[in-house]
């Protein structure tokens, strides 16, 4: 595989994972009827929007073409969501749940980009990978302090 294709396909998984947070979030948005967690939703579901432009604009930078859709494991997880909030009593809490454990799952799949050494990425590939995953971490600690509140 030659070096653009793999730094292409690192890119498309994560652009994958954004498009899933991103649909994640406007069904947790939907799921839910707090307008602060409505607005958290909302705001965060907008920012994996971005992030998935911005992978998108390097993955051409590469010569590659970027995905168009989420995964199935995404769709899977979405599906999940749908059911567990239909049987818990508290769906605020259970939202929250699942976006720190999307998050979680988001900030390793951006680490293990990050950390891999053969993978030479640009420096302005690897400063907005970086920024990505400063601000999951932050929406992930958001999420814990809104999960807090509702519990």
């Amino acid at each position: 595989m030659k070096y653009s294709e793999r730094i292409s396909k690192k890119l498309n998984d994560l652009l994958e994972k954004n498009y899933d947070a991103e649909k994640g979030y406007v069904l947790a948005k939907d799921k839910i009827e707090r307008p602060s967690l409505e607005t958290y939703f909302r705001n965060m579901a907008n920012q994996r929007n971005k992030f998935g432009r911005e992978l998108k604009k390097e993955i051409l930078e590469y010569g590659q073409l970027p995905n168009k859709d989420g995964s199935i494991r995404g769709s899977l997880h979405r599906a999940w969501m749908n059911l567990t909030s239909a049987l818990d009593s508290n769906e605020n809490e259970r939202m929250l749940k699942e976006v720190e454990r999307g998050e979680k799952a988001s900030l390793e799949d951006y680490d293990e980009v990050l950390k891999e050494e053969d993978l030479k990425l640009f420096p302005s590939t690897k400063a907005i990978l970086e920024q990505h995953r400063k601000a999951i971490a932050n929406a992930l600690q958001t999420a814990d302090s809104y999960e807090e509140m509702v519990s």
